[in-house]
């Protein structure tokens, strides 16, 4: 998005929307508590509360599920200037009439896999026959994919890609950029409230 595209949008619409994006167990989570701690309010309604998986818990929103079935999406005007989790799949179902800034979270695509897989596994659910298999892998990047090339071609959305791992590497470092690009956070606390200890499922 031009600066001028941005000048506008911020006129006719305030504050923007802050998403967090990213497929499931991309770090999605670790980046809304990032955002928290650096002093956006949050967006979620409790209901899902922490366990063994995401211990530091998930940022969730019910409303956000109904996305792609709700005809006017009027609790969106709501959460302007603030941070809600909207998983990758969802976005095409975020109207126009906002302006949204998105940080979409990006992992190694293995670990994603594994990442979920163990969570299924803790709850007793099967993962599905091609959970660990190079067909999921492939129907992740192709989400990736499709959903980049539509955040890419719609001036609503002002993108920042985070990597996940990145994060843990270098706290202080994409802490500041998410700071930057958000604009006015507490950079120093985004940095203090990231747990390399929950990086459990590392690509050998």
């Amino acid at each position: 998005m031009s600066f001028i595209d941005g000048l506008y949008r911020k006129l006719r619409f305030g504050k923007p929307i802050i998403v967090v994006s990213g497929l499931p167990r991309s770090g999605t989570s670790m980046a809304m508590k990032m955002l928290e701690a650096g002093g956006v309010p949050i967006v979620t309604d409790g209901k899902r509360t922490a366990d063994e998986s995401n211990p530091k818990g998930y940022y969730e929103f019910e409303p956000v599920m109904r996305l792609h079935e709700d005809p006017d999406k009027r609790w969106l005007t709501d959460v302007r200037g603030k941070a809600v989790k909207i998983i990758s799949f969802l976005l095409p179902s975020l109207p126009e009439a906002h302006h949204y800034k998105v940080v979409f979270m990006h992992r190694d695509l293995r670990e994603v896999m594994a990442s979920q897989s163990k969570m299924l596994a803790k709850r007793g659910e099967e993962p599905g026959a091609n959970a660990d298999g190079d067909t999921l892998i492939a129907s992740y990047r192709k989400d990736v994919e499709k959903t980049k090339r539509l955040l890419a071609r719609r001036p609503c959305f002002d993108v920042l890609d985070v990597d996940y791992k990145a994060v843990l590497e270098d706290a202080a470092g994409e802490a500041a950029r998410i700071a930057a690009f958000i604009g006015g956070l507490d950079a120093d606390a985004m940095e203090a409230v990231v747990d390399q200890q929950l990086y459990r499922n590392r690509r050998s």
